[in-house]
């Protein structure tokens, strides 16, 4: 039997009931931290957005941003309005995506002429300790491997999207931030509490040994020791930002067709590879 194209990463009815247990409450520092980056992209912008629209996985929590805005869930099918929207948000979902290119195309469609698109999302350099962590214990205390964490994309491969997705002016950039834990069991109720669990659909299904996440705090405060007998965890935070293509948008220029030198510009002396240095006395 051949497998699906492209392959299925999430098993939809897990992620729903992991979303549907998380209390962002105790956990929402993140989605709080994205919330003010995002303000402060915004207000970099200077534009006045009229009709923007926010996709998200918990619209209660995101209900104090931009509250002018209808909210929609991250689906297969967004269900926007061709050029209704000149602002779209995509919020903490991405990473979770069968088809990230999809959602993009989706976005683009829904911009008017000019419009921008903002997405954020967990990047592929996300809890590389419980990663590393879990493949050692899985292997000592099971004899082999399943996938436990989500392949996240790294920042190269997901800037690429946007110019996929018919973006112009794609800029990626990322948010890295070291988190402490007592241990191996508060940063998993951490991910539980933000809806961040195993929902792979190539999971093992069958309930883990205790003695699985017990090897694992061993091994993480061994490898992965951080300040005050504490472990830590690295996350990765991914911004993506493009517009849809307009008439009016700066286009780069063609190599050599500047009409003046950049030196001049700064006002300082070009550095010439070929010359050869001048030495004392001559």
């Amino acid at each position: 039997m051949t497998e699906p194209f492209p392959p299925k990463l999430t098993d939809p009815k897990a992620l729903a009931r992991a979303r549907a247990r998380a209390r962002l409450d105790r956990a929402g520092f993140l989605h709080d931290e994205v919330k003010l980056e995002l303000e402060e992209r915004l207000a970099d912008v200077n534009r006045r957005f009229t009709a923007p629209v926010l996709i998200a996985p918990f619209l209660e929590y995101w209900a104090d941003f931009m509250p002018e805005a209808p909210r929609v869930l991250p689906q297969d099918d967004l269900g926007l309005t061709e050029g209704a929207h000149d602002l779209v948000i995509h919020a903490m979902a991405l990473h979770w995506a069968d088809d990230p290119v999809g959602q993009l195309v989706q976005a683009a469609r829904a911009l008017k002429p000019d419009g921008l698109f903002l997405g954020v999302f967990f990047g592929g350099e996300s809890l590389t300790e419980l990663r590393d962590v879990l493949r050692q214990a899985e292997i000592a205390v099971m004899g082999g491997l399943s996938p436990r964490v989500a392949p996240m994309g790294d920042l190269r491969d997901m800037g690429g999207l946007l110019g996929r997705a018919g973006f112009a002016l794609p800029v990626a950039d990322t948010l890295r931030k070291t988190i402490s834990y007592r241990d191996i069991f508060h940063l998993i109720g951490d991910l539980r509490d933000m809806g961040e669990t195993n929902v792979l659909d190539a999971r093992h299904r069958a309930a883990p040994p205790r003695d699985l996440f017990t090897r694992a705090d061993e091994i993480y405060k061994k490898t992965y020791p951080f300040e005050e007998n504490r472990i830590r965890s690295t996350v990765e935070i991914v911004f993506l930002s493009g517009w849809k293509p307009d008439a009016s948008q700066q286009k780069p220029l063609r190599p050599g067709s500047a009409q003046a030198r950049l030196a001049d510009a700064l006002g300082v002396t070009e550095f010439d590879e070929t010359a050869r240095p001048v030495e004392n006395g001559s």
